[in-house]
């Protein structure tokens, strides 16, 4: 196994019974590797060149462990749409930390590894299509330029699964900076054991943030980071019209990461109300809500830290509360800046606000697509182009070349900014599915097309429309989360 190059640190391992369990996945009845991510594999300077399919089945199950891995189940809790629970990986097992030749850390996780003591009675087990689905948006996230989680491998375990069907059962290799979460923070503070607590404090700083280890206030310190991590996390997310439909407190990373991709989806036609997630029955986590659940869950890691940022407890929360509220101001001035790189605009204007909100307007009440709009103002050439013969929309876009024109004269600075931030392809969710559905038929070739094209998602692809047009069906798309 040393042959592929693995490189093992296992430093979570070495902490308390408190923050894990040690444990193996449980074997497997006949894994098949249906799907490796070679160009992530060599970023990690992995080999899998000498290594024969069977094998890579076997250690993508988890049937075979590499050399120097040390198998946990990591324990958190979260606030699962506002409710607080103590959770823990139910279906997934840290295999170890591997450590690259640029000595980045990066923890190598299995997702549908079997049970662990944190299974709450469920089967620990996970389905080729939601697993195959996270493969697909993690790296179409990463291509698209938004920190995230990523993809090593799939396989099937030659297994069912039972969910509302029999389905096929099914492994994810992910690949992390860490898995150390808000919820992580809340299980440790969940137990009042503030040594605990400093430990975890300690133990993130020294992974994630090194350059706060001198700090006077590590704890406030971690929390402003946080809080700029993800507001630029979810600014981004609002930028390519990413719906993440299930932002609990454990599904926030401390490295700024996107993580989990269960119920997930993107906008087509532009509504800040919408949701996908058939769990989601009050719209908490609707794309217009995002950065507000963003903040509130902020809020709860500040809770966390109280004993740590300062001796006299009324005293800390004044410190922390004054940090999460500076949270809106700092989010609306790079949601602005963000939309004003989207639509090419160099400097600021005081109209520019009224600009930004009348096209979001106007897309709302005419079900304009979100991506598209965006792409015919770059004189992209798509089917749906009649819509933009709006009279309304001729007006506004009169008023945007009118600021635009207040650039740098013959610059070519705005053209390149909105073909940095507008994606031409996005994961149109009918495709996605459509990729899923063959690939429970055994069809891997949708599945391998769209990876393809989503790897390249600025620019511009021959014969590749039908990837850029929303679903022609007038039925509400809905996602479930897969467990």
């Amino acid at each position: 196994m040393n042959k592929i190059n693995w490189n093992f640190d296992n430093t979570y391992f070495n902490l308390s019974s408190s923050f894990k369990e040690d444990i193996n996945p449980v074997p497997v009845k006949n894994p098949e590797l249906i799907i490796l991510n070679k160009r992530l594999a060599s970023s990690l300077n992995l080999d899998f060149s000498l290594i024969s399919n069977k094998e890579l089945s076997k250690i993508f199950s988890g049937n075979t462990l590499p050399e120097g891995s040390n198998s946990i189940a990591q324990a958190y809790a979260g606030h699962q749409f506002g409710h607080f629970t103590m959770l823990g990986d139910g279906r997934a097992v840290l295999i170890g930390e591997h450590t690259t030749k640029s000595n980045k850390k990066y923890d190598i996780q299995f997702k549908g590894s079997g049970k662990t003591a944190f299974s709450r009675n469920g089967d620990g087990r996970a389905a080729l299509g939601p697993m195959l689905r996270e493969y697909i948006i993690s790296e179409a996230m990463y291509a698209l330029g938004i920190p995230t989680t990523r993809s090593l491998a799939v396989v099937k375990t030659g297994e069912d699964v039972i969910r509302e069907k029999t389905l096929q059962g099914s492994i994810l290799t992910r690949v992390a900076s860490s898995h150390i979460r808000v919820g992580t923070f809340q299980y440790i503070a969940a137990r009042q054991n503030k040594n605990e607590l400093i430990t975890l404090l300690d133990y993130t700083i020294e992974r994630h943030y090194p350059e706060i280890k001198n700090s006077n206030n590590q704890a406030l310190d971690l929390l402003n980071l946080l809080i700029e991590k993800q507001s630029d996390l979810v600014v981004n997310w609002m930028r390519v019209g990413f719906i993440h439909g299930v932002m609990n407190t454990d599904n926030m990373t401390i490295s700024g990461e996107t993580i989990d991709y269960g119920p997930c989806a993107f906008l087509d036609s532009y509504d800040p109300k919408t949701v996908f997630s058939s769990i989601d029955q009050t719209g908490r986590y609707a794309y217009c809500n995002q950065p507000v659940i963003t903040k509130w869950n902020l809020a709860r890691f500040a809770e966390c830290l109280i004993p740590l940022i300062d001796k006299d407890q009324e005293k800390a929360i004044k410190i922390a509360s004054e940090l999460i509220n500076s949270f809106e101001k700092k989010y609306e001035e790079k949601w602005m800046r963000m939309m004003r790189n989207k639509l090419g605009l160099l400097g600021s204007d005081d109209q520019d606000k009224f600009l930004i909100l009348d096209l979001l307007t106007w897309m709302h009440e005419k079900k304009a697509d979100y991506t598209n709009t965006f792409c015919h103002l770059m004189n992209i050439n798509l089917k749906s182009d009649k819509l933009y013969n709006n009279k309304d929309f001729i007006n506004w876009k009169k008023r945007w070349e009118h600021r635009s024109s207040k650039n740098s004269i013959a610059s070519k600075k705005p053209m390149e900014l909105m073909r940095n931030n507008n994606p031409l392809f996005i994961p149109r969710n009918h495709k996605v599915e459509e990729a899923l559905e063959a690939a429970e038929q055994n069809n891997l070739n949708p599945v391998k097309q769209i990876l393809e094209i989503l790897e390249k998602p600025y620019e511009e692809q021959l014969e590749k429309d039908d990837y850029q047009s929303p679903s022609k069906s007038n039925e509400k798309y809905q996602t479930f989360c897969g467990t």
